[in-house]
């Protein structure tokens, strides 16, 4: 390899052990020659043998101590571990297609304006089951109908350019020290700078992560939409984002269902003409996702599209309860801050906590380097 690839790809894991096999296969099966990336694996503080299988594949591995920090922290250490002048993030529960980085490299190489740039899961979701079905093509319906310049960053399989990374201010790890909207945070501060963000849907990967309603409601309230709704309250943005689930028809529905709800409840006391209110509530809320419900009968068949609408409506049910708790908290608890003890080393200038120590330098880089494998090599 040489001294300056291009595209440096990041992943950061934490017990990777059971979805790394598979994605960092798929990073290897990349058709973008391999002296124009390298493969930075940042292992979050596992008790597995993440780092080890990850020497087998990467140029580098970023081996944490103590606790796990979160994925924005990682991904920051992996940022300075790189070389090259467009940062690739992939988390490790995605495989990118064998176009993927190429496609990434050709985009920063012919686009000399752009930021930032991210893709799309794709519409075979190798895991079985509703939930996991539901989600992912879910995402891959809404990144595939949003193509163009976007409002926001996805760093599940999303690119940045160097410069603009730092001069944003990297991820924030300070206040997310776990998987939440750090991604969508850094992406407003790109866009603040006046770097431009694109969504290119034809950019695609899969997803492995095996989805259950309760990890769906428990991330969707407090890893995402509580999260989004109070950085949206701090950055005084909540009325004019207009980005996928923040636009005004979406918003019509989540209040639209959340009536309902009441209405539903209601019944209970007072009998079945409130329950008939609720069914009329909700038939705009179908009219109106009518192109979604055809999407999934394309893909998966009518029972499936028919299966999947109760999920739909809890979807629509946890955007009003992010936004309410969002507001909550923000007006009675204040903005978003990180732990205490965090924040101390925040203010007295220390540039991260914890501090990386340097285990093993590699070409000046701070990089602990594990196993035999050279740069370049095949794993």
């Amino acid at each position: 390899m040489s001294d300056r690839p291009f595209l440096s790809v990041i992943v950061p894991a934490y017990n990777g052990i059971r979805v790394l096999p598979q994605s960092l296969a798929a990073l290897a099966a990349s058709d973008l020659p391999r002296e124009h990336w390298e493969l930075i694996v940042v292992d979050d503080a596992s008790t597995d043998e993440t780092a080890a299988l990850a020497a087998r594949w990467a140029d580098a591995v970023v081996r944490l101590p103590g606790l796990p920090h979160g994925p924005a922290y990682g991904r920051n250490r992996g940022v300075e571990a790189a070389l090259g002048d467009v940062l690739v993030f992939v988390d490790a529960d995605v495989c990118v297609h064998a176009d993927t980085l190429r496609r990434f490299a050709e985009l920063f190489s012919v686009e000399r304006d752009l930021a930032a740039a991210f893709g799309s899961y794709d519409a075979q979701p190798p895991v079985p089951g509703l939930v996991s079905q539901y989600r992912n093509l879910l995402h891959h319906y809404h990144h595939q109908r949003n193509p163009g310049d976007a409002e926001t960053f996805w760093s599940g399989c999303g690119a940045v350019r160097r410069a603009a990374f730092l001069a944003a201010g990297k991820f924030d790890e300070w206040h997310y020290n776990r998987p939440s909207v750090e991604d969508i945070d850094l992406g407003h501060r790109l866009r603040g700078q006046g770097g431009r963000i694109a969504l290119r849907p034809e950019i695609q990967c899969s997803h492995l992560k095996r989805w259950q309603l309760y990890s769906m409601i428990r991330t969707d309230l407090l890893d995402r939409g509580i999260p989004w709704m109070r950085l949206l309250l701090h950055e005084g943005r909540i009325g004019s984002m207009q980005a996928l689930n923040l636009r005004t028809q979406e918003k019509v529905n989540t209040a639209l269902v959340g009536v309902a709800l009441l209405c539903a409840l209601l019944a209970v006391p007072f009998g079945l003409p409130w329950l008939a209110a609720a069914g009329v509530l909700l038939v705009p809320v179908l009219v109106t996702n009518a192109d979604l419900y055809r999407f999934f009968i394309a893909q998966r068949g009518y029972r499936f599209a028919l299966a999947v609408i109760p999920l739909n409506i809890i979807y629509y049910l946890l955007c009003g309860c992010s936004a309410a708790f969002g507001w909550l908290l923000h007006h009675w608890v204040g903005e978003l801050s990180p732990a205490a003890e965090i924040q101390a080393f925040r203010e007295v200038g220390v540039s991260r906590w914890p501090p990386v120590p340097v285990q093993s330098p590699w070409g000046g880089r701070g990089i602990a380097r594990l196993g035999g494998r050279a740069p370049g090599d095949a794993p």
